[in-house]
């Protein structure tokens, strides 16, 4: 897609997040330490805007575009958003080998290296920087579950929904769902899609299965239940987690996934959704830039996003959403007279109400100017986003940002397993919170 093509989009765009902040007010967000000065130093950044990450080319500008207003030199280590990343920056801050700045998970992922004191709070980095995060509602900016303590900045927050293709869809006589639509009609969809040889889910579980253990978990839990992790195996909490994991594999079984989902990449399952050779695609807020460039126009209505199917527990419009990822500056960094300046004049930079505006185009954010509906986009993506956010009943973050690394592999990486029939849902649930409360026990 050409720049004016990108540029018309993102107009729309910036018009269309939901009013989920603070009212208008405060700082506007400008970088309060002094740009446009020689600097020598060279900061080293890691963040997940890598690989097919739809804000890649966004941050990159970002980087230099910082670079030639402040003289400062960025390293920048960006990789994709996945396990493997997530464990080599644990590996990093184990071995000393730490970034300056970190763009991370805000949940329990970073527990390890905020309780071993590597990362700076943001009340101590505003103690020494007033102006620092001056145009963030404080309120809405996610507080480590290792101690109630704000380390990270958050810049955009997300969403998961079910995006679907039109035509595909159309060519069996189906239409995309509804806030109505049931989970049993989904599958009844699915069903007829299969039944005309079109794979209806493009997914490869056993590389991203996190957006469908997500959902098949919260199709059989309220948002309340939702929030909280099972207190062991013989919880009913652990009991819908099993019924969850166990409803997937029915799908699977069903053959409504691509019959190389096991063993293909996330890359892959998304480029077959793309391409029209399957109907459906759970995934995140971060895919509809990668799906608006590959319009032809902004009137391109082959693509659509919409709620996943509910059930008696969880409604239709019940919606997996929160602010999950942020700006770190470490403590090996801020204890660097050399660094420490430009670390923080860098996530300035990165959380002014412009930059955070130009990331943040379909999502929420947690500025105190908030993002206002100008009008109802004219792009019919953009459009069914708007909708979906402004119907959704209820905002839940997701469950496995509750849960560290390690108490995830049973059910991630073992997901192959699961599904296949060689392990036991339940078995995996049971090894998975023990995982959790044995690490927990030993933290404390």
């Amino acid at each position: 897609m050409n720049r004016k093509m990108t540029a018309m989009l993102l107009s729309a765009l910036f018009g269309a997040g939901l009013v989920l902040s603070g009212c208008a007010g405060g700082s506007t967000g400008s970088v309060g330490a002094t740009l446009g000065t020689e600097d020598s130093t060279v900061l080293n950044v890691a963040t997940t805007y890598g690989g097919q990450d739809g804000n890649a080319s966004l941050f990159q500008e970002a980087v230099l575009s910082f670079e030639k207003e402040s003289g400062i030199t960025v390293q920048d280590d960006s990789e994709t958003a996945d396990e493997v990343y997530k464990n080599r920056i644990l590996t990093d801050f184990r071995t000393g080998q730490e970034p300056d700045v970190l763009f991370f998970f805000t949940g329990a992922d970073a527990d390890e290296f905020i309780r071993a004191g590597l990362v700076v709070p943001v009340a101590d980095i505003q103690e020494d920087y007033p102006e620092y995060a001056e145009n963030y509602e404080m309120s809405r900016v996610p507080a480590s579950p290792a101690d109630g303590v704000q380390y990270a900045l958050p810049v955009n927050g997300y969403w998961e929904a079910l995006y679907c293709n039109r035509e595909v869809l159309s060519s069996v006589g189906l239409t995309v769902p509804t806030k109505d639509t049931t989970w049993p009609e989904f599958l009844s969809m699915c069903e007829t899609l299969k039944d005309s040889n079109i794979t209806p889910i493009a997914a490869a579980l056993g590389d991203i299965p996190h957006y469908w253990w997500e959902y098949s978990i919260f199709n059989e839990q309220t948002p309340d239940e939702h929030r909280r992790i099972p207190a062991g195996i013989d919880d009913s909490l652990a009991a819908e987690w099993v019924a969850g994991l166990n409803d997937l594999r029915d799908i699977y079984d069903a053959g409504y996934f691509p019959s190389n989902t096991l063993s293909f990449s996330n890359q892959e399952a998304v480029g077959m959704f793309r391409s029209g050779h399957a109907a459906f695609l759970l995934d995140g807020s971060w895919q509809m830039s990668m799906l608006l460039s590959a319009m032809d126009s902004p009137t391109d209505d082959t693509f659509a996003v919409t709620y996943v199917p509910g059930t008696d527990k969880r409604q239709t419009t019940d919606l997996i959403s929160g602010l999950s990822m942020g700006y770190y500056i470490t403590r090996k960094a801020y204890s660097d007279d050399a660094k420490r300046d430009a670390a923080v004049k860098f996530v300035e930079y990165m959380t002014s109400d412009e930059m955070v505006n130009k990331f943040a185009s379909y999502s929420s954010t947690a500025l105190k100017s908030g993002k206002k509906v100008a009008s109802e986009s004219t792009c019919p993506l953009v459009r069914d986003m708007q909708h979906m956010l402004s119907g959704a009943k209820s905002f839940t973050p997701a469950l496995q940002d509750s849960f560290n690394g390690a108490c995830r592999e049973p059910t991630f990486d073992g997901m192959s397993k699961i599904l296949s029939g060689r392990v036991d849902a339940r078995d995996a649930v049971e090894e998975s919170l023990k995982i959790y409360y044995d690490e927990k026990a030993q933290s404390e």
